[in-house]
């Protein structure tokens, strides 16, 4: 039987002059989740929205809020954005920070928390951590900037990061995820695919959606 996987929009990649009304517009087109970037200037280059732009959208549907937060203090801001209605939060391995204490103030605010693993991470750096994840946010694609191609070497990580998690941790994969891209990853044991591009930049949102599903 084909186990159910989701499909998050990355609202990165749509209109940012109309965020509520691409949230909308994802929702409508049948994703599960949205995907929130969001990025400091500091740990990536880019900078994208905060916790007010979260607030503000949170009215706009009922589908879940993921937050990837690509920010070099995470400590400080992952249980703000619990708060600010995300339920699920990954921070980044690679941040030089001790990450347990922040993965259980996670779940304490009521959220799953995560760990991100950018390419060349190993999978044995999050098997530290296992007993405090909720989920792994597999990059395929180095994190802080849209639209790059899927990394077939980075998604070669999955199955080991699910050997070295066990089988309670769901993995997520965000990058270049498209419909010739997604069975890749599903087949190595994605159960959420992020897209960004793949979605908003689709003439029909709806059937690029159900092209990114698996096939039943």
């Amino acid at each position: 039987m084909t186990r159910v996987v989701q499909i998050a929009a990355s609202i990165l990649n749509s209109d940012l002059g109309a965020l509520r009304e691409s949230v909308q517009a994802a929702e409508k087109a049948g994703v599960d989740r949205i995907h929130l970037d969001i990025m400091d200037g500091h740990f990536v280059p880019n900078l994208t929205f905060g916790i007010a732009t979260v607030e503000a959208l949170r009215g706009a549907t009922s589908l879940p809020f993921d937050a990837h937060l690509m920010v070099s203090n995470p400590s400080r801001w992952a249980p703000r954005y619990a708060a600010a209605g995300c339920q699920t939060i990954a921070i980044h391995i690679e941040v030089p920070e001790r990450h347990q204490g922040t993965l259980d103030a996670i779940r304490t605010s009521g959220a799953k928390a995560g760990l991100a693993a950018d390419p060349g991470t190993p999978a044995s750096a999050l098997a530290a951590f296992k007993e405090h994840l909720d989920f792994a946010l597999v990059m395929t694609v180095k994190s802080g900037f849209g639209g790059q191609p899927y990394l077939p070497e980075a998604a070669a990580r999955i199955g080991a990061i699910r050997s070295a998690l066990g089988e309670a941790p769901l993995i997520h994969v965000d990058g270049g995820i498209r419909t010739n891209t997604a069975a890749d990853a599903v087949a190595k044991g994605a159960d959420v695919l992020v897209a960004g591009t793949a979605l908003f930049g689709a003439a029909e949102m709806r059937a690029a959606v159900e092209g990114l599903r698996p096939k039943r």
